[in-house]
């Protein structure tokens, strides 16, 4: 019955003379989560809409499940074209899309039209009371409620004339790439893909940066991180995963510095990493999936001490989440089953019993120190060698 859709924005609404800019991102958002569809579309801007028009035959489920992923999407609306061939065509037109729709009709109605063609013979409140009178007329049991309507049948008089009463939620947020670009920490974990979904969601295109640590770390642990790239780059398009071999850093660390500190420096060293092929890559943060408190690393003195080594900003959207809520995002996303599979990281294999909670950072300096004769050298072998992975 629908061969086409309305789709509702809500924050690109207000941005004034610079509107056009983040109608276009989400236009190219939306052709490209659609461009592996069923189907062929035709998304097009018409007075402050956006369409997407099937061109024939068409998956709705696997549409209306893509659009739900294109951040800038508040609402999604499957609506019928009506050609202008007279108001009683109209009311006609209306009582079978009323039929069609809902086969249970003991239900409540308020019409809404908007007439955005100033040229049509009726004015809005005289068109939803002729079509309420219509409808009422061909369908008695159902009745009007203009304050709680069980059905909101919308009606826009434009070039066309467009039908729909259905809104399904979309992600909302701003299109990708509207944004800038920052690097995501990514780990296997349930945190660090929220925190790269929640960034994503205010127009931020991603890259990551993952930490591999062989042989400690099994090639499936690096799948699952790639899984978990691909849980993203669903709603944030293509995801350019850096891989970072960590094995000897970490090894030198456990060799030079204090056990207890251990998690601390590394964290350092992979920040440091990180914002290096940030920089290199026109990145304009960091994002990890740290949470205040969480874990030893993730107190205020070591957010501190980590944050120390950093020029470029770093985004912490889940710093005031509780793992509940982490969770819930997570299972939202489909990201958790993904997350909770048992394959280690390299973070949780060198984890001291009785790590620091309260580092102080020019402790942590000093320690730092010991690392002086190699450490140089084995950062930019790891860069030299990481491993570059396009995840869609």
């Amino acid at each position: 019955m629908f061969t086409a859709f309305l789709i509702k924005y809500a924050e690109i609404g207000i941005k004034g003379k610079n509107r056009y800019l983040f109608e276009d991102a989400l236009v190219h958002q939306i052709k490209f989560a659609l461009k592996k569809c069923e189907g062929r579309f035709l998304i097009h801007k018409s007075q402050g809409r956006i369409y997407v028009d099937a061109q024939g035959e068409f998956d709705y489920d696997e549409t209306i499940k893509r659009l739900q992923k294109v951040f800038g999407i508040s609402g999604i609306c499957p609506v019928v074209y009506v050609e202008d061939e007279g108001f009683e065509k109209l009311c006609d037109r209306v009582i079978r899309y009323i039929t069609d729709v809902y086969p249970d009709r003991n239900k409540t109605f308020k019409v809404h039209s908007r007439r955005a063609r100033k040229d049509y013979p009726k004015e809005s409140m005289e068109i939803n009371a002729d079509i309420g009178e219509a409808i009422l007329n061909a369908c008695p049991e159902m009745s009007v409620d203009v304050h709680d309507p069980q059905i909101l049948l919308n009606i826009e008089i434009r070039e066309k004339i467009y039908i729909y009463s259905e809104i399904i939620p979309g992600p909302g947020g701003m299109p990708v790439g509207t944004g800038g670009k920052a690097m995501l920490l990514l780990s296997g974990g349930i945190d660090s893909p929220v925190a790269g979904y929640m960034i994503a969601k205010r127009g931020v295109k991603i890259d990551a940066v993952y930490f591999h640590a062989p042989p400690y770390t099994s090639e499936r642990a690096k799948q699952k991180v790639v899984d978990l790239a691909r849980v993203v780059s669903a709603y944030a398009g293509p995801v350019w995963l850096h891989v970072i071999n960590f094995t000897d850093i970490q090894l030198y660390i456990y060799e030079k510095c204090p056990h207890e500190e251990l998690t601390i420096i590394m964290r350092r060293y992979m920040m440091r990493i990180a914002e290096h092929i940030a920089k290199e890559t026109g990145c304009l943060g960091l994002i990890t999936g740290e949470s205040i408190g969480q874990v030893a690393s993730q107190t205020m003195n070591s957010l501190i001490a980590t944050n120390e080594v950093c020029e470029l900003p770093v985004y912490r959207p889940l710093i005031g989440f509780d793992k509940n809520e982490i969770v819930s995002v997570s299972q939202k996303i489909d990201a958790f089953e993904t997350s909770i599979q048992p394959y280690e990281d390299c973070c949780t294999i060198f984890v001291a019993r009785h790590p620091v909670t309260k580092p102080n950072v020019n402790v942590i300096r000093r320690h730092e120190r010991n690392l002086e004769e190699r450490i140089d050298e084995l950062v930019q072998t790891a860069l030299n060698t990481r491993e570059l992975i396009v995840v869609e």
